[in-house]
Protein backbone atom coordinates (compact mmCIF):
# COMPACT_ATOMS: atom_id res chain seq x y z
CA UNK A 1 0.00 0.00 0.00
CA UNK A 2 1.19 3.40 -1.12
CA UNK A 3 0.50 6.29 1.37
CA UNK A 4 1.42 9.93 0.82
CA UNK A 5 1.95 12.95 1.89
CA UNK A 6 1.67 16.09 -0.42
CA UNK A 7 2.87 19.34 1.36
CA UNK A 8 3.53 23.05 -0.09
CA UNK A 9 1.88 26.70 0.90
CA UNK A 10 -1.48 27.27 -1.16
CA UNK A 11 -0.84 27.80 -4.32
CA UNK A 12 2.02 25.18 -4.67
CA UNK A 13 -0.07 22.78 -6.81
CA UNK A 14 -0.77 20.26 -4.79
CA UNK A 15 -4.18 19.66 -6.25
CA UNK A 16 -2.84 19.42 -9.68
CA UNK A 17 0.31 16.97 -8.88
CA UNK A 18 -2.07 14.89 -6.28
CA UNK A 19 -4.71 14.37 -9.28
CA UNK A 20 -1.54 13.07 -11.45
CA UNK A 21 -0.84 10.73 -8.64
CA UNK A 22 -4.28 9.37 -7.99
CA UNK A 23 -4.37 8.27 -11.53
CA UNK A 24 -0.66 7.02 -11.91
CA UNK A 25 -0.91 5.28 -8.99
CA UNK A 26 -4.47 4.68 -8.59
CA UNK A 27 -4.47 5.68 -4.85
CA UNK A 28 -7.09 7.94 -3.42
CA UNK A 29 -7.06 11.41 -3.43
CA UNK A 30 -8.20 13.31 0.21
CA UNK A 31 -7.88 16.38 -0.16
CA UNK A 32 -8.41 18.50 3.22
CA UNK A 33 -9.79 21.70 0.51
CA UNK A 34 -11.92 19.37 -0.99
CA UNK A 35 -13.54 17.69 2.12
CA UNK A 36 -14.12 21.13 3.62
CA UNK A 37 -15.63 22.40 0.67
CA UNK A 38 -18.11 19.40 0.41
CA UNK A 39 -18.86 19.72 4.26
CA UNK A 40 -19.58 23.31 3.57
CA UNK A 41 -21.47 22.94 0.61
CA UNK A 42 -23.77 19.93 2.25
CA UNK A 43 -24.15 22.45 5.39
CA UNK A 44 -22.64 19.53 8.12
CA UNK A 45 -21.91 21.01 11.33
CA UNK A 46 -18.05 20.21 10.89
CA UNK A 47 -18.51 22.76 7.56
CA UNK A 48 -20.00 25.25 9.11
CA UNK A 49 -17.33 25.26 11.42
CA UNK A 50 -14.41 25.02 9.54
CA UNK A 51 -15.75 28.01 6.88
CA UNK A 52 -15.41 30.66 9.85
CA UNK A 53 -12.26 30.00 9.85
CA UNK A 54 -10.92 29.42 6.28
CA UNK A 55 -13.12 32.87 5.70
CA UNK A 56 -10.64 35.10 8.00
CA UNK A 57 -7.82 33.17 6.28
CA UNK A 58 -7.01 30.94 9.32
CA UNK A 59 -6.14 26.95 9.85
CA UNK A 60 -9.07 25.15 10.40
CA UNK A 61 -8.91 23.41 13.72
CA UNK A 62 -7.26 19.68 14.09
CA UNK A 63 -10.19 18.12 15.33
CA UNK A 64 -12.79 19.35 12.99
CA UNK A 65 -9.79 18.18 10.22
CA UNK A 66 -9.44 14.82 11.50
CA UNK A 67 -13.00 14.22 11.80
CA UNK A 68 -13.20 14.24 7.94
CA UNK A 69 -10.36 12.83 7.15
CA UNK A 70 -10.85 10.01 9.54
CA UNK A 71 -14.24 9.28 7.96
CA UNK A 72 -13.05 9.82 4.40
CA UNK A 73 -10.22 6.82 4.80
CA UNK A 74 -12.66 4.46 6.63
CA UNK A 75 -14.97 4.71 3.62
CA UNK A 76 -12.25 3.58 1.47
CA UNK A 77 -10.00 1.37 3.55
CA UNK A 78 -9.44 -1.11 0.95
CA UNK A 79 -7.60 1.34 -1.75
CA UNK A 80 -4.08 0.71 -2.73
CA UNK A 81 -3.89 3.95 -0.91
CA UNK A 82 -4.26 7.51 -0.56
CA UNK A 83 -2.53 10.68 -1.09
CA UNK A 84 -3.14 13.15 1.28
CA UNK A 85 -3.04 16.68 0.11
CA UNK A 86 -3.06 19.45 2.65
CA UNK A 87 -2.92 17.41 5.71
CA UNK A 88 -0.96 16.83 7.94
CA UNK A 89 -0.30 20.80 9.09
CA UNK A 90 0.56 20.20 12.37
CA UNK A 91 2.52 18.28 14.40
CA UNK A 92 -0.27 17.04 16.38
CA UNK A 93 -2.42 16.01 13.36
CA UNK A 94 0.69 14.25 12.11
CA UNK A 95 1.09 12.02 15.35
CA UNK A 96 -3.07 11.28 15.18
CA UNK A 97 -2.67 10.59 11.53
CA UNK A 98 0.60 7.68 11.90
CA UNK A 99 -1.97 6.02 15.18
CA UNK A 100 -4.89 6.57 12.94
CA UNK A 101 -2.95 4.51 9.89
CA UNK A 102 -1.43 2.09 12.37
CA UNK A 103 -4.73 1.00 13.86
CA UNK A 104 -6.19 0.59 10.00
CA UNK A 105 -2.70 -1.58 10.06
CA UNK A 106 -1.60 1.27 7.44
CA UNK A 107 2.08 3.40 7.04
CA UNK A 108 3.27 6.39 5.87
CA UNK A 109 5.25 5.67 3.04
CA UNK A 110 6.67 9.35 2.72
CA UNK A 111 5.43 12.80 2.58
CA UNK A 112 6.55 15.17 -0.64
CA UNK A 113 7.06 18.91 -0.42
CA UNK A 114 6.26 20.77 -3.38
CA UNK A 115 8.57 24.12 -2.76
CA UNK A 116 7.92 27.01 -4.98
CA UNK A 117 8.76 30.98 -3.27
CA UNK A 118 6.22 32.72 -2.28
CA UNK A 119 6.10 35.60 -5.08
CA UNK A 120 5.22 33.20 -7.43
CA UNK A 121 2.73 31.35 -5.18
CA UNK A 122 0.58 35.04 -4.62
CA UNK A 123 0.26 35.62 -8.11
CA UNK A 124 -0.64 32.08 -8.73
CA UNK A 125 -3.18 32.80 -5.56
CA UNK A 126 -4.71 35.69 -7.05
CA UNK A 127 -4.96 34.91 -10.77
CA UNK A 128 -6.78 31.39 -9.22
CA UNK A 129 -8.89 33.78 -7.46
CA UNK A 130 -10.09 36.01 -10.04
CA UNK A 131 -11.16 32.94 -12.23
CA UNK A 132 -12.56 30.35 -9.42
CA UNK A 133 -14.20 33.07 -6.96
CA UNK A 134 -12.67 31.46 -4.12
CA UNK A 135 -12.46 34.48 -1.36
CA UNK A 136 -9.59 33.52 0.42
CA UNK A 137 -7.60 33.56 -2.85
CA UNK A 138 -8.20 37.25 -3.85
CA UNK A 139 -7.13 39.04 -0.80
CA UNK A 140 -3.26 38.97 -0.77
CA UNK A 141 -3.36 39.93 3.30
CA UNK A 142 -5.25 36.94 3.60
CA UNK A 143 -2.98 34.79 1.39
CA UNK A 144 0.31 36.38 3.29
CA UNK A 145 -1.44 35.35 6.41
CA UNK A 146 -2.01 31.72 5.18
CA UNK A 147 1.58 31.55 4.36
CA UNK A 148 2.48 32.97 7.61
CA UNK A 149 0.16 29.94 9.59
CA UNK A 150 1.46 27.39 7.10
CA UNK A 151 5.37 28.43 7.89
CA UNK A 152 4.47 28.48 11.85
CA UNK A 153 2.51 25.35 12.36
CA UNK A 154 3.80 23.27 9.22
CA UNK A 155 7.70 23.76 9.73
CA UNK A 156 7.95 20.97 12.91
CA UNK A 157 6.75 18.33 10.33
CA UNK A 158 9.60 18.90 8.57
CA UNK A 159 11.77 17.87 11.64
CA UNK A 160 9.15 14.92 12.54
CA UNK A 161 9.06 12.99 9.06
CA UNK A 162 13.08 13.55 8.39
CA UNK A 163 13.78 12.12 11.47
CA UNK A 164 11.41 9.25 10.12
CA UNK A 165 13.67 9.28 6.81
CA UNK A 166 9.97 10.11 5.25
CA UNK A 167 10.78 13.67 4.16
CA UNK A 168 11.19 14.31 -0.02
CA UNK A 169 11.20 17.51 -1.17
CA UNK A 170 11.12 18.42 -4.83
CA UNK A 171 10.64 22.13 -6.93
CA UNK A 172 7.15 23.11 -7.58
CA UNK A 173 7.92 25.29 -10.14
CA UNK A 174 8.59 24.70 -13.97
CA UNK A 175 6.37 23.04 -16.41
CA UNK A 176 3.43 20.92 -15.00
CA UNK A 177 5.05 17.96 -16.81
CA UNK A 178 8.47 18.84 -15.24
CA UNK A 179 7.33 18.46 -11.48
CA UNK A 180 4.98 15.38 -12.99
CA UNK A 181 8.45 13.44 -13.84
CA UNK A 182 9.89 14.46 -10.47
CA UNK A 183 6.97 12.87 -8.80
CA UNK A 184 7.28 10.08 -11.33
CA UNK A 185 10.81 8.98 -10.68
CA UNK A 186 10.48 9.46 -6.33
CA UNK A 187 7.45 7.38 -6.29
CA UNK A 188 8.78 4.73 -8.55
CA UNK A 189 11.92 4.68 -6.04
CA UNK A 190 10.06 4.76 -3.41
CA UNK A 191 7.80 2.09 -4.14
CA UNK A 192 10.93 -0.26 -4.85
CA UNK A 193 12.56 0.85 -1.27
CA UNK A 194 9.63 0.01 0.74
Amino acid sequence: MLNIILFGKPGAGKGTQAEYIKNTFNLIHISTGDLFRKNIEKKTSLGLMAKSFIDNGELVPDQITIDMLKNEVIKNKKANGFIFDGFPRTLSQAEVLDLFLKSLKMNLTATISLDVEDSVLEDRLIKRGKTSGRLDDQNIEKIRNRFEEYNKKTSPLISYYKSLNKFHSIRGTGTIEDIRNELNNLINQLKLDD
